[in-house]
């Protein structure tokens, strides 16, 4: 088939509405094409130290089409109380963060985000179903399908997750 046939599948995470940090409306359709970590944060967890492993990869990888979005959440012992300006400037202030935060939101619940209802269909591995606690993560391949989800004690720098972006950008 010639390249100029190919069509890239239609996920439904493609037509998932975000808003962005800074008040921009998009959606998950902007990472079509590419590899992407997401990633429910909170800037008061034990493992908020995550933050300098998650943007190492984003260095590391975000040449060859890499991307991370985190997504702030509270609903996990209160663990994410500011506002998303507060956030953002957290992020950045100790982290050093260039990579994409959504808006506070919900991932379990009634009101969970339309993104984590989606993410969360992913059923298999140790952890399959709701979200379980801050920094889990699910890895999503260029055809916007989840390729693998690992627990929030899984550190960003592991030899699994490298292992699996690693395939995933081919």
């Amino acid at each position: 088939m010639n390249n100029f046939l190919r069509t890239q599948p239609v996920t439904p995470l493609y037509s998932i509405p975000l808003t962005l940090n800074d008040g921009t409306r998009t959606d998950f359709g902007r990472f079509k094409g590419k590899v992407v970590m997401v990633v429910n944060v909170a800037s008061n967890c034990g493992l908020t130290p995550q933050y300098a492993g998650l943007e190492a990869l984003y260095e590391k990888f975000h040449d060859r089409g890499f991307e991370i979005l985190a997504v702030p959440c509270n609903q996990f012992a209160g663990q994410e109380p500011g506002s998303d300006d507060e956030i953002a400037e957290f992020c950045e202030r100790n982290y050093g963060v260039r990579f994409p935060l959504t808006m506070k939101a919900d991932v379990r619940g009634k009101d969970q985000h339309p993104l984590y209802t989606e993410l969360t269909r992913f059923k298999t591995g140790l952890l399959p179903g709701f979200v379980k606690w801050n920094f889990e993560k699910f890895l999503v391949n260029r055809d916007g399908e989840v390729a693998a989800r690992f627990p929030p004690a899984v550190e960003p720098d592991s030899a699994d997750i490298i292992d699996v972006i690693e395939n995933a950008l081919g």
